[in-house]
């Protein structure tokens, strides 16, 4: 399976390391580090090479695109539904923040992305998401569509064994990613990041000065 080939593999594990991102399977990114004033929290939509279009397929069995997103801000996370801890503690923690935003959660759109494809059907993904927050959205597609999402996104990724070794193409396996969940402009362009173990509370904070600024549905972009 090829998860980030090439020069686009050496691009995306460049920018991650550039960027400050770590794979959660070695512990807690300490954040993207973004070229803006400290006092700035947000970066100027189209600045940074993070997000762009994509063709996917939701948890109902539906194409999508970055463009049917197009309108509301947007909370990106990818993972996939076998991960045993940083995956269901970051839905856990988005969904407790939808709670915590109230009336302005409808102002956004939450994708969990899949990048195990091969195992997270739309109706996996549906049930996965669900068991969290029914406005979570779940996002799969083939082996190339999730490859080319996860490149718009600089996320690297690989499969491992069950034992963290390179994974021999058989028996089971985990995958190894990046742990930051994005805000996104209505357009699909990078705001800001969250990294892996934000709490809450943070994240609606920060998503309401990000409603604010850049509106929500309908709102300015």
């Amino acid at each position: 399976m090829r998860v980030v080939r090439g020069f686009l593999a050496a691009v995306a594990l460049a920018l991650a390391v550039a960027l400050g991102a770590a794979y959660v399977m070695r512990g807690p990114a300490p954040g993207l580090m973004v070229n803006q004033p400290l006092q700035e929290i947000f970066a100027k939509p189209g600045s940074v090479p993070i997000g762009g279009q994509f063709s996917l397929v939701d948890d109902m069995g539906q194409p999508v695109t970055n463009d049917d997103f197009a309108g509301k801000l947007r909370l990106v996370f990818f993972g996939f539904t076998n991960c045993p801890d940083i995956c269901p503690t970051t839905l856990a923690e988005i969904a407790r923040t939808i709670e915590l935003l109230k009336d302005d959660a409808d102002a956004m759109t939450y994708l969990f992305v899949s990048l195990d494809p091969e195992r997270d059907t739309p109706a996996v993904m549906a049930e996965y998401v669900k068991a969290f927050d029914e406005r979570i959205r779940g996002l799969t597609g083939t082996v190339d569509q999730v490859d080319a999402m996860a490149d718009t996104y600089r996320v690297a990724y690989e499969k491992v064994g069950m034992d963290g070794e390179a994974y021999q193409g058989s028996g089971d396996y985990l995958v190894s990613h990046q742990g930051n969940t994005y805000l996104m402009s209505k357009s699909g362009e990078y705001l800001t990041h969250f990294s892996y173990g934000t709490a809450p509370e943070e994240m609606a904070e920060t998503i309401r000065e990000a409603i604010a600024r850049f509106g929500g549905a309908g709102g300015a972009t």
